[in-house]
């Protein structure tokens, strides 16, 4: 294995977080590995709702705060969620000045829509529905012009390099048929979320986890991976007919729809939340599950923006209009189908708003970390903030790191989990570890993840799928994203999931007290 000695932060992932923490480590050097072009393969380009911050003159970043906070059902730590809110204005400023273009009035102030669980109306839009690929393509054209950014689009993360001290020193990359050994003062994992590990997603299938199956696999902390955000209003298309199988990923029916009036029906048109004009702007687990239920009753979910949006579609929400229209159905004059669909992992790799882990030189921003912004339950368009704001102030941090003396390396490596296998999990997340869980369905699950540990005992995704499990069987409790009908209730006080490996030859995660 070739091995490159890097003398500055290996940030690994080439979305929002990874690439605002790249452009803000100048002017030290840094390599951005990705196994996709840019804008390919992240989430963060296919957001579609925009931007949270207080930029209305009704509005604070204490009330920001205050909203993540209540939005998060008792696990957002106060003191981060005002650490994002009070970055927020600045990190849009930043994101103008290179060049994302975000919607503004003829007055030169920002189109700012509400959406759920928002007490203001905050949320910067780009072309309706096209902020997170705007956003990502002003920080892509910055990345291509600094001269500090070295990006390898052909390297997937296959391991990392951990000392005697438990210091992560560098990651194991795999470029073509050759394996690379960067070692590095900071790694910097920016490798999203976990949608991939479900078959109704509306993220790209690629992201499975491996960032946070690593991390845990050195011996970093990982936070409440059990709450896992599914999304209301996927829309509903299939391969072939309504009783064929769902198109993985789904395309997304944004929520600033919701926020403009737009409305969730049966089939019948009937309200699925109630009669009351903001009883769709409910928190993202309620309406997740309402629409759930309608599914599983047989009695179909809909988005109707007839009224709401109507004629202004194409314009308005150019994203929207064109996927419903590839379809066959044309949303200015028929209800959305809709389904509930994995689309954010809240848990994930402990970090602090600076993106430090438990690990020395080992930083986790967006969506692959969890910092105690979002809770059990993301407040809407908090993600892409949080993926800029914490993204800057990682690469920041990361710049100040220093090499230091490399003795008696380790190296934790893992596999992709082949075609055969991902289908099989997908379908395993699917069934007993979504919007509704159960012991029944967990204990099922972990059954299925053991017998697929046996065909390919060295998958990233099936680490990654474990920790999920485990802590979701941990938690008997219904808490925002996390809802167990054989535990409805939510307990007082509320307590984090914190899941660490104690030791190298330990199989599974172990929760650890809080």
């Amino acid at each position: 294995m070739k091995t490159l000695r890097h003398d500055g932060p290996l940030v690994i992932g080439a979305g929002l977080a990874g690439l605002s923490a790249a452009l803000e480590a100048a002017p030290a050097r840094v390599i951005v590995a990705t196994p996709s072009p840019l804008l390919e393969a992240c989430a963060s380009a296919w957001a579609q709702g925009g931007m949270a911050a207080a930029l209305a003159i009704d509005d604070s970043a204490t009330l920001h705060a205050e909203d993540t906070v209540e939005a998060g059902a008792g696990l957002v730590e106060a003191e981060r969620a005002r650490a994002l809110t009070e970055d927020a204005r600045a990190t849009i400023q930043w994101l103008d000045q290179l060049g994302a273009p975000f919607d503004r009035g003829a007055d030169g102030t920002y189109h700012l829509s509400r959406e759920a669980a928002h007490s203001r109306a905050r949320v910067a839009r780009v072309g309706g529905d096209g902020a997170g690929r705007a956003i990502l393509s002003a920080l892509v054209t910055a990345v291509r012009a600094s001269a500090h950014v070295s990006v390898w689009d052909d390297a997937r993360l296959t391991g990392l390099v951990q000392d005697e001290t438990g210091r992560i020193r560098g990651a194991i990359l795999q470029r073509g048929t050759r394996k690379v050994r960067v070692l590095a003062p900071a790694v910097i994992l920016a490798t999203g979320g976990i949608g991939g590990l479900y078959a109704r997603t509306t993220t790209p299938g690629a992201l499975q986890g491996e960032g946070m199956a690593l991390a845990w696999m050195a011996g970093a902390e990982i936070l409440d991976p059990e709450f896992v955000q599914f999304h209301p209003t996927a829309i509903r298309l299939t391969v072939a007919g309504p009783d064929s199988p769902l198109i993985s990923p789904l395309p997304l029916a944004t929520e600033a729809l919701r926020g403009e009036g737009a409305r969730l029906v049966d089939r019948t048109g009937a309200y699925l939340l109630g009669d009351d004009d903001s009883a769709d702007l409910a928190p993202r687990d309620q309406v997740a599950r309402a629409v759930f239920a309608a599914e599983m009753d047989g009695r179909g979910a809909f988005l109707n923006a007839t009224r709401a949006i109507g004629e202004a579609f194409p314009t308005d929400f150019p994203a929207v209009f064109a996927a419903c229209m590839r379809m066959g159905l044309d949303p200015r004059q028929a209800p959305i189908p809709v389904v509930a669909a994995a689309h954010y992992h809240m848990g994930g790799i402990a970090a602090d708003a600076d993106g430090r882990t438990t690990l020395a030189g080992l930083y986790a921003v967006g969506e692959c970390a969890a910092t105690g912004v979002h809770g059990a339950n993301r407040l809407a368009s908090n993600s892409l903030l949080e993926a800029a704001a914490f993204g800057r102030r990682a690469g920041q941090a990361a710049r100040r790191e220093t090499a230091g003396d490399s003795r008696a390396l380790t190296l934790l490596a893992g596999e992709p989990l082949p075609e055969a296998g991902l289908d099989a999990l997908r379908d395993v997340m699917d069934r007993y570890v979504g919007v509704v869980r159960d012991r029944a369905g967990l204990s099922t699950a972990l059954d299925c993840l053991s017998t697929l540990d046996g065909a390919y005992p060295d998958a990233l995704p099936l680490v990654a799928a474990r920790l999920v499990v485990e802590a979701a069987l941990g938690r008997e409790e219904s808490r925002g994203g996390h809802y167990r009908r054989d535990y409805p209730d939510t307990l007082t006080p509320a307590r984090h999931s914190r899941l660490v490996r104690q030791t190298e030859q330990s199989a599974a995660p172990v929760l650890a007290a809080e």
